[in-house]
């Protein structure tokens, strides 16, 4: 089982930018897809953007392309999302996922992500 810490999360101005980090650690092996995902009070939780093994290839829910931009160093077993133009409707707890590519049909596929971390909160004010 992977263990998964954002870190990064804050509260900031629209227009502003913040980058959430994701320490992982307990893998068994390096093929896992990677995710952040976020929750707004009284909303379902949602994927934000994904991320394959190798870091090539990206997916982005519709509401962030443009804005948001994910990576991985997998050296340091890190994952990153810089957050840009944020919008108060960008305002919730982010979470950060994965799932070992095998279990998943894509690194794209929102339901397959089976381990999470505890969130950080980020907070856009207008």
């Amino acid at each position: 089982q992977v263990q998964l810490v954002e870190s990064g999360g804050g509260s900031v101005q629209a227009g502003g930018s913040l980058t959430l980090s994701c320490a992982a650690s307990g893998y068994r092996d390096s093929t896992y897809c990677m995710g952040w995902f976020r929750q707004a009070p009284g909303k379902e939780r949602e994927g934000v953007a994904a991320i394959d093994t190798l870091g090539i290839t990206t997916y982005y829910a519709d509401s962030v392309k443009g804005r948001f931009t994910i990576s991985r160093d997998n050296a340091k077993n890190t994952l990153y999302l810089r957050m840009n133009s944020l919008r108060p409707e960008d305002t919730a707890m982010y979470y950060c996922a994965a799932v070992p590519r095998r279990l998943a049909a894509s690194c794209g596929s929102w339901k397959s992500y089976n381990n999470w971390g505890q969130g950080t909160q980020v907070t856009v004010s207008s």
